[in-house]
């Protein structure tokens, strides 16, 4: 797999990265020997970005990805994510429907801490703030995170789900390397509120989690298995009448895909691409990490993307993408 920059700051990653939530308890119970196999043949594939967080499975997807990729340490990217409060058990700490969000510069020093142990290494190349905390500045939160680059213990500084305005201003602190949010052809909204056009002015790279519409863009999914714990039984577009309204513009993908002789899923991910984003779509299983590796070896046409843009423009997709709690934390 070719190699690209992510970002202006030196860090380089295979243009198309893996999301490795899933490898834990999200989408239904945990798979180790399975989640460690994909984790090898990813490296194999020339895969070098991987990405996690403290948060998913409550620490375990942390200690997961560490395990799986001690042989590999010096060929891969590690990437995580902190800035959620959880108890003693290290479980997330929930209120009103969502989880409690903490920027103060000794809470981020202390996360960031407990991920370097849970993923058994001295240093880790990205770390991203998961979510905005309003309270506190987040010049403050990013000056703390750059004291841990001066002390070695993180390479680059990454937000997730930020807003134009919150970008700038931590760049304008420390540069911030990369910007994780949300993209695909099932959401644009990057591409209405700012946020893509900020990255892209200040050579920020683009880092599009769910690039698969959390499954949707698969055409395999099917919501009515999905196991009880999984966090899609919530997700309001692929439930009642927004996921109903939600099958025509998949149908729309799907011809596109059909004619070019690809499945939908590497046609989204090649889409990401092709619009400068590093996508990190999420799999457990080598069959499908598999099919959208090869998806970094498609180019689309400028009809053929001019047909996607038709197919699935900016707010197309029927229903927001988290619950209303969750819907609160975003683009702050």
């Amino acid at each position: 797999m070719r190699t690209v920059p992510l970002g202006s700051e030196g860090l380089t990653v295979s243009e198309e990265g893996l999301g490795c939530m899933s490898m834990s308890s999200t989408y239904g119970p945990a798979d180790e020997p399975l989640g460690l196999a994909t984790l090898r043949r990813a490296v194999e594939l020339g895969v070098t970005l991987f990405d996690t967080a403290e948060s998913y499975g409550s620490g375990h997807n942390e200690t997961l990805v560490g395990r799986g990729l001690a042989p590999y340490r010096d060929q891969v990217v590690l990437a995580t994510k902190v800035g959620f409060v959880f108890d003693d058990n290290h479980d997330l700490v929930v209120s009103g429907g969502r989880p409690i969000v903490d920027g103060r510069p000794e809470h981020i020093v202390a996360a960031i801490e407990g991920s370097l142990g849970r993923l058994g290494v001295e240093y880790i190349d990205l770390v991203y703030l998961h979510r905005i905390d309003p309270e506190v500045p987040v010049e403050d939160t990013v000056a703390a995170m750059a004291g841990l680059i001066d002390a070695g213990k993180i390479g680059h500084i990454g937000l997730s789900e930020a807003s134009a305005e919150t970008i700038r201003r931590a760049h304008g602190t420390h540069p911030v390397t990369a910007v994780q949010t949300e993209y695909s052809l099932f959401e644009r909204g990057v591409e209405a509120n700012g946020v893509l056009a900020a990255v892209q002015e200040l050579g920020i790279g683009f880092v599009p989690y769910s690039p698969l519409g959390r499954g949707f863009l698969t055409g395999t999914l099917d919501t009515a298995t999905l196991h009880a714990s999984d966090f899609r039984n919530d997700d309001p577009r692929l439930n009642g009448e927004n996921l109903a309204r939600n099958r025509g513009l998949l149908d729309a993908i799907t011809a596109i895909a059909d004619a070019k002789g690809v499945k939908p899923a590497q046609l989204a991910l090649a889409w990401t691409m092709a619009r400068g984003g590093v996508p990190i779509p999420g799999t457990r299983r080598i069959k499908y990490l598999e099919e959208n590796v090869a998806a970094a070896d498609l180019d689309l046409t400028p009809a053929e993307m001019k047909q996607l843009d038709e197919a699935a423009p900016v707010g197309a997709a029927s229903g927001d993408r988290y619950s209303p709690a969750n819907m609160d934390l975003l683009t702050r």
